[in-house]
């Protein structure tokens, strides 16, 4: 099983929750999709695989990571979802891809992305 990690920037109010919700839905998620502003994380399975949704906005303390088992999550196969990933950056391994959104004057969004890895290319590629 490979592993994906997706970084996601953006100012308070871009969409990067939105986004998220949309591509959990998209790969099959059902029910409620909760935002992890106060969990820092969110766990979801797709076709038995994990997806981390994390938010790192109120990331303050290094301890939490390795007390939450991130290091664990990110280490393991599956989708690792992040909003605010600079808050953790320390902490964090390089972004498969990033995904930066930009809101507009006319209430539409500018996303860009971009792949760090060979893998990130990969994905890039099959879209």
């Amino acid at each position: 099983m490979t592993s994906t990690f997706i970084a996601l920037d953006g100012p308070l109010g871009a969409g990067k929750t939105t986004f998220v919700r949309h591509l959990l839905r998209s790969l099959g998620v059902t029910g409620r999709i909760k935002s992890p502003t106060y969990a820092v994380m969110e766990p979801h399975e797709v076709d038995g695989r994990a997806v981390s949704h994390f938010d790192f906005y109120r990331f303050g303390d290094p301890r939490e990571w390795f007390d939450a088992g991130f290091r664990d999550l990110f280490a393991a196969p599956g989708l690792k979802l992040a909003e605010w990933p600079d808050k953790a950056a320390a902490m964090l391994p390089v972004a498969d891809l990033r995904v930066q959104i930009e809101p507009q004057a006319d209430d539409s969004r500018r996303v860009t992305v971009h792949a760090f890895t060979p893998h990130g290319v990969d994905l890039l590629a099959t879209t």
